[in-house]
């Protein structure tokens, strides 16, 4: 026989372990006794603890509800909004300003080719002046060394 008389009611509830402790009942009289609002969120607790964190897990479906929308929320943002190469671009029905998107389009890309080229034209140019200078200056460290070599000799 068990000294708690109603173990078997808070056995049958399912997914519900236990409900009062002296664990419990002891934090909710020190939660009122330091801050009234922590005595109540542990009554909070015990009385819906397990639904919060089946919740939580996505038990009930309504966390699993707010993540699909907000993939789906997701994928139309990108689908609408995210880059997208030269022709694939849907139009909009409006054929002046798919004209001139296009135009747009084509003009960008122009210039951030030639931005690309630039940039690969100046990082080569500073890759061989910072070549010719580690050149120069290990040949001077080099003659440095052979002079003072030769001078302590």
């Amino acid at each position: 026989m068990t000294s708690n008389p109603y173990a078997d009611e808070v056995a049958a509830i399912p997914g519900v372990p236990h409900r009062w402790t002296a664990l419990t009942i002891a934090l909710t009289v020190i939660g009122f006794v330091v801050f009234w609002p922590l005595g109540l969120a542990m009554i909070a607790y015990v009385l819906w603890g397990e639904r919060i964190m089946a919740w939580a897990r996505g038990g009930d479906g309504a966390l699993t509800k707010f993540r699909r929308a907000a993939e789906d929320m997701s994928r139309n943002f990108r689908d609408e909004f995210a880059p997208k190469s030269a022709g694939v671009r849907r139009p909009t029905g409006n054929a002046a300003f798919d004209a001139w998107r296009e135009a747009q389009m084509r003009r960008l890309d122009e210039e951030r080719r030639k931005i690309d080229e630039t940039t690969e034209a100046f990082e080569a140019h500073l890759r061989a002046k910072r070549g010719a200078f580690d050149e120069a200056a290990q040949r001077e460290e080099f003659e440095g060394f052979m002079a003072g070599r030769h001078g302590g000799v």
